[in-house]
């Protein structure tokens, strides 16, 4: 790799160390991940994902990656959408959360259409033009080469196929970055420490939204990756934003 830094919320470390870091990260908040995304988001984050799961425009029989996929939440909404027919493939870098979510799942009867495949986003084990949608929420802005994961959706994805990507992003106006940064900083630790006893991961969580391309940016890079057509769609003006590309 030519970069041998990269950031890990504001700090900067070796390249080689972020993978395992995030996975540190998310191995210790698995188990209270999805509270936690209902406390940080006052359930909002409910709302977020039936709306990127509806840019999916999903239809029966297709065959979709749920990538960093986590605890399901985004697996499980889609699989109601494909059917019996369709397939769909968890995956995640980090088996803590995606053996809470297969298991989870696989309790809910959402069997019929459900793989699972612990994978590195920056390298996937799929096959050139194999999925009609790759779907990732809340997963980019912990990869540590961005440009690396978006050409790999790009390869997997078929002609016509799409990406969605959902992810935190940047408020649209000062007043609004400031009351996030207060929210982010003060209260997400806070909850973090009383939920999960760990303050350290939620204050990462919050470094990491901020390092995150904002959505010109993101758009752009899409674009580079090879996608087209590329859009975005801010949500409560620029909290939260879904990226949407096509290959063609």
């Amino acid at each position: 790799m030519t970069n041998q830094t990269t950031h890990f919320g504001y700090k900067t470390i070796p390249s080689s160390e972020k993978t395992d870091r995030v996975a540190s990260v998310f191995h210790s908040v698995a188990k209270r991940y999805d509270l936690m995304n209902d406390l940080m988001s006052f359930g909002l984050h409910r709302l977020w994902k039936q709306m990127a799961v509806a840019k999916c425009a999903i239809r029966p029989k297709q065959t979709i990656l749920d990538l960093a996929g986590g605890t399901g939440d985004m697996t499980r909404l889609m699989a109601k959408q494909l059917g019996k027919n369709g397939h769909i493939v968890l995956s995640d870098i980090n088996h803590s959360m995606m053996s809470v979510g297969r298991d989870r799942l696989l309790n809910e009867g959402i069997v019929l259409s459900l793989h699972s495949v612990q994978a590195n986003a920056e390298s996937l084990p799929f096959s050139n033009n194999s999925f009609d949608c790759v779907m990732i929420a809340f997963g980019l802005r912990n990869v540590t080469y961005k440009d690396m994961t978006l050409a790999e959706i790009t390869r997997i994805l078929k002609p016509g196929g799409r990406v969605v990507i959902l992810e935190f992003s940047h408020p649209q106006t000062p007043t609004l970055n400031k009351l996030y940064d207060a929210y982010s900083f003060s209260v997400l630790p806070f909850l973090g420490k009383l939920i999960t006893q760990d303050e350290e991961s939620y204050r990462y969580l919050a470094e990491s939204i901020r390092m995150h391309p904002d959505q010109e940016t993101l758009k752009t890079m899409m674009e580079q990756a090879g996608l087209e057509r590329c859009e975005y769609q801010n949500i409560h003006q620029g909290i939260v934003a879904i990226h949407l590309g096509f290959k063609f």
